[in-house]
């Protein structure tokens, strides 16, 4: 699996860069600045970008443009985005394309090597790894009219666990039910959002986006 690496910090850029080669990614670059990741997202097609917000030359949203620059040049194409904070207008830009392959880590919430490989494979295989902090920051923008509010609150509970890219058994042991009433839930989920018969795995994502964007 091919990486494209954006990180302005040498030590963390390196860092990131050994712990996924140790886990058989292939490093197809490892940038530090916002007119580099420009050019390898468009000339190498990465299978995962995995980018810092803040970028040189403007040490602002450098890193986030470019994503969504480059999104828009290859729709899906799957992105993990590493900040110290939560932009978000940016991140609900980047979730309203309609396209899974999308991440929001915050930096100082990445415990451990297998918590942050496991985000980059499920963004990476066209899923979504949503820090939980990030959710709860885009939810406070949700409008009264939103199809969420046709949600349950156990219902609101699966989809922030679906968010994070937990799995339904995941989510089954994470609140103490069986898989059998996460699947009710997910189906009534699919059924209130008006999500149209597909496979499990894309109405998902498609779930995670409507959650996420519709605010």
């Amino acid at each position: 699996m091919r990486v494209v690496l954006a990180e302005d910090l040498f030590l963390l850029r390196d860092g990131l860069t050994r712990l996924l080669q140790a886990h058989d990614f292939e490093i197809a670059a490892a940038v530090d600045n916002g007119p580099a990741l420009t050019r390898a997202l468009a000339e190498l097609r990465p299978d995962v970008a995995v980018v810092d917000v803040r970028l040189p030359p403007s040490f602002t949203d450098e890193g986030l443009q470019c994503a969504l620059a480059a999104r828009r040049e290859r729709p899906g194409m799957p992105v993990l985005v590493l900040s110290q904070h939560v932009e978000q207008l940016y991140a609900r830009e980047l979730l309203a394309d309609g396209h899974g392959g999308v991440g929001y880590l915050l930096k100082d919430r990445v415990f451990d090597a297998d918590q942050f490989v496991d985000a980059v494979r499920r963004v990476a295989g066209g899923g979504t790894a949503m820090d939980p902090q990030v959710i709860q920051q885009l939810l406070a923008q949700r409008t009264q009219d939103s199809p969420l509010e046709r949600l349950t609150p156990r219902e609101l509970e699966v989809m922030e666990l679906m968010a994070q890219g937990r799995s339904n058994a995941a989510i089954a042991e994470r609140m103490v039910v069986t898989e059998r009433a996460v699947a009710k839930h997910t189906s009534n989920i699919f059924a209130k959002l008006g999500l149209p018969v597909s496979d499990d795995d894309n109405r998902r994502v498609l779930a995670v986006l409507a959650y996420l964007e519709r605010r």
